[in-house]
């Protein structure tokens, strides 16, 4: 069999991450650039060319090796027709992602939700390796989430789906960012955790993180909430340890719809406070799930960190180009 290698393509909010592998999916090559704002959809797509490029430079790679690239992309998608539909972060709107590295490759793009990219990477290299059906939730700014089930990424007609973030938990709750209100992402993300933590700072109750970080909302980032907890800012802890019971209780309706084997926690609150989200949304599922599917499940976190998208995308791109 000839050698075969594929890249994969982390479009991040901040970042644009590219890596080749080989069909053993050791890497070869990246490239890492920062993602420049809102620089324009022109200015955008040539970055995302020049990152590829040169990731394969460092491989020692020409682009006609290339077997297949897989790009894990934020926002909603138009997965078969390969266009990012838009992205808030970089102001893109209905971008053609896969017919643009298509023509500057010469080789087959697929797309795929980012997070869905990452609970692909969990089940081929990580966590949830062997699992029938896993389902992974990522806390951070947004609260995102993905399923593979026997081997596949779980997905809509069109786009992704396993919008975690916007399942219902308060009826006449706060307004979320998708316009609906009471969704998780209102009391569980870390932008609801900061806010809540921000408060406690003014009524005196986080003295810690009143100097570590004030209560600028831009501040209180995952690690700050860490050492506020661990310096002994007792509020900060039951704002976080609620927040992922929340995320538990939330997904029992999850597990008692898909039955998977496991569950990954990953994102910026979980790897800088594993031990807490691990046992608290274990908790909050075991207090909500049915009892016919207790113990049916382990609860995992992510063990990839930030390779999982980029890795995962490749892994994908060769499930599709393969298949």
């Amino acid at each position: 069999m000839s050698e075969r290698y594929w890249m994969g393509f982390d479009l991040g909010g901040t970042k644009m991450l590219a890596k080749v592998y080989d069909r053993d999916f050791n890497t070869l090559g990246r490239c890492r650039n920062k993602s420049r704002g809102r620089e324009g959809v022109k200015a955008g797509l040539a970055r995302m060319v020049e990152t590829a490029r040169g990731a394969l430079d460092e491989a020692g790679l020409p682009a006609r090796k290339l077997s297949g690239i897989g790009v894990g992309c934020p926002g909603p998608l138009d997965l078969d027709k390969g266009v990012v539909l838009s992205t808030p972060n970089l102001g893109w709107a209905n971008v053609p992602v896969k017919a643009t590295l298509e023509k500057a490759l010469g080789c087959p793009a697929v797309i795929a939700n980012d997070v869905d990219a990452g609970v692909y990477g969990e089940y081929r290299f990580g966590a949830a390796q062997g699992a029938r059906c896993v389902v992974g939730v990522f806390p951070g700014t947004g609260i995102g989430g993905g399923a593979v089930y026997e081997g596949r990424i779980l997905r809509g007609a069109k786009g992704s789906s396993m919008e975690i973030g916007h399942i219902p938990v308060e009826r006449n709750g706060a307004v979320c960012g998708c316009g609906r209100r009471g969704c998780l992402e209102t009391v569980a993300s870390r932008l609801a955790i900061s806010a809540a933590a921000a408060r406690a700072v003014y009524r005196g109750e986080a003295p810690h993180l009143a100097k570590d970080a004030g209560s600028d909302l831009a501040e209180i980032r995952s690690g700050a909430l860490r050492r506020s907890m661990k310096a002994g800012d007792a509020a900060v802890e039951v704002i976080l340890r609620d927040a992922a019971r929340t995320i538990g209780w939330a997904m029992a309706g999850v597990v008692n719809m898909l039955a998977p084997d496991t569950v990954v926690l990953g994102g910026g609150l979980v790897e800088e406070m594993p031990g807490l989200f691990s046992k608290e949304v274990a908790a909050g599922l075991h207090e909500q799930v049915m009892p016919a599917f207790a113990g049916s499940y382990d609860v995992k976190v992510a063990q990839l960190g930030d390779d999982a998208g980029v890795q995962g995308a490749a892994a994908w791109a060769e499930a599709v180009v393969s298949a």
